[in-house]
């Protein structure tokens, strides 16, 4: 037996660098030397992966005696080998693969064969190790309930959980898949490579390969927060005030940021223009809602924003889902309330001259009211007594205020 088709298969392995391939080779070969003999201090092996062949010399000293016949030769054999060798010597022969026996090629292969496997499995691990957080792009090979098996560009398997998959992905085999490197860990010996495509860095990510300025470093992504498949926000920051970090995110026409939506199945990204302040930084996270005002305490790291009624719900946003985000993104614990009703303004008596009197209304100011809220304040009895207008035109002034602020 030979193990010239086992060389064969490892001239193509994709994941082992030569010097590392003929050190594990040589390696192999040294331990079946020194488990057969004792030592393989004397031995020379010669790999060409190449061509899939090897050679073993054996170095032996002429002697008169032979003590070690595993480092020794008796001069008589030697000049079997060739007439001239003389005593001290060194003699060089050739040891044939087939002179260890079937048992020990066989051991030898499996041997062989073991430590190339461990070496791959060691070689995708580190791989991947260094590529936690970057963006791979792979075919699915076959999908499961609860997981999706993707191969790379070299025949690995990746695995897709369907806890990092986005709630409306839906896999076919065959299909184009970007995912990040979220972890990598060695499962009885096997490298376990994980993927997410829920991840807040895959949006980072994204974001990197579609914006052009966040790659070349003049605009900063400071923070991402996700509810993956709904929604998400992201605050970003220019240091060149040329540039605007959101229209940039953005792009004309939502071109940039529309490819991204596409691939998180739709997902509502709000851009947000980072700032050190506070304040500002939380209304900009509550977008799309309006706030009146914010109030915050830095001990208990809350913030109490004051809306408008209408405004409310927007803040809060599906099953609280927008306010969530906001408090993520921000650092803050963050609770909407209600601005009290605020009074409509009031309008001059002066305004109301194309429909009452002006003689009226110079008696209006004469009793202390300027104001149509000023009027409605006093009583019928009391307007009538003090302005001695007939009922009747009480009446119609009052209506004609309180229509004002209806």
């Amino acid at each position: 037996m030979d193990l010239i088709s086992t060389f064969s298969e490892f001239k193509e392995l994709k994941n082992i660098d030569r010097p590392t391939m003929m050190s594990v080779l040589e390696d192999v070969f040294r331990g079946m030397m020194t488990k057969m003999y004792g030592s393989d201090e004397n031995y020379d092996i010669i790999i060409n992966i190449d061509k899939g062949d090897f050679e073993i010399w054996r170095n032996r000293t002429v002697v008169e005696r032979v003590i070690d016949e595993n480092t020794q030769i008796s001069l008589a054999d030697a000049k079997k080998i060739d007439d001239s060798y003389e005593l001290g010597e060194d003699v060089s022969e050739e040891v044939k693969l087939e002179s260890f026996g079937r048992r020990a090629i066989l051991s030898l292969r499996q041997n062989l064969a073991g430590r190339i496997l461990d070496l791959e499995k060691a070689n995708i691990f580190n791989k991947y190790k260094e590529r936690v957080g970057d963006i791979v792009v792979g075919e699915i090979y076959q999908a499961w309930k609860k997981e999706v098996l993707i191969m790379d560009d070299e025949g690995n398997e990746l695995i897709l959980p369907r806890s990092e998959q986005i709630p409306d992905d839906r896999f076919r085999k065959g299909d184009t898949v970007r995912a990040i490197v979220l972890q990598v860990e060695m499962r009885n010996n096997t490298p376990l490579v994980i993927l997410s495509r829920t991840s807040p860095i895959f949006l980072e990510r994204l974001f990197e390969q579609e914006v052009p300025e966040i790659l070349d470093g003049l605009i900063t992504i400071k923070k991402v927060v996700r509810a993956p498949g709904e929604r998400a926000k992201i605050t970003v920051e220019s240091y060149d005030d040329r540039i605007d970090p959101v229209g940039a995110c953005v792009g004309v026409k939502g071109s940039r940021i529309h490819s991204i939506v596409r691939e998180l199945r739709n997902e509502n990204i709000d851009v947000i223009n980072y700032t050190t302040n506070s304040q500002l930084l939380i209304q900009r996270s509550l977008n799309p809602a309006k706030v009146t005002s914010i109030k915050i305490n830095e001990t208990t790291k809350r913030a109490d924003v004051f809306l408008k009624p209408n405004e409310v719900s927007l803040a809060i946003g599906k099953n609280g889902l927008n306010i969530r985000l906001a408090s993520q993104l921000v650092g803050y614990e963050i609770d909407v309330y209600r601005d009290e009703v605020e009074e409509d303004e009031d309008v001059d008596l002066d305004e109301f001259s194309d429909e009452i009197d002006s003689w009226i209304i110079d008696v209006l100011k004469s009793i202390g009211c300027d104001t149509a809220k000023s009027v409605l304040k006093i009583p019928v009895d009391e307007l009538i007594r003090r302005t001695d207008f007939e009922e009747e035109t009480v009446d119609k002034l009052i209506k004609i205020f309180k229509t004002e602020f209806e």
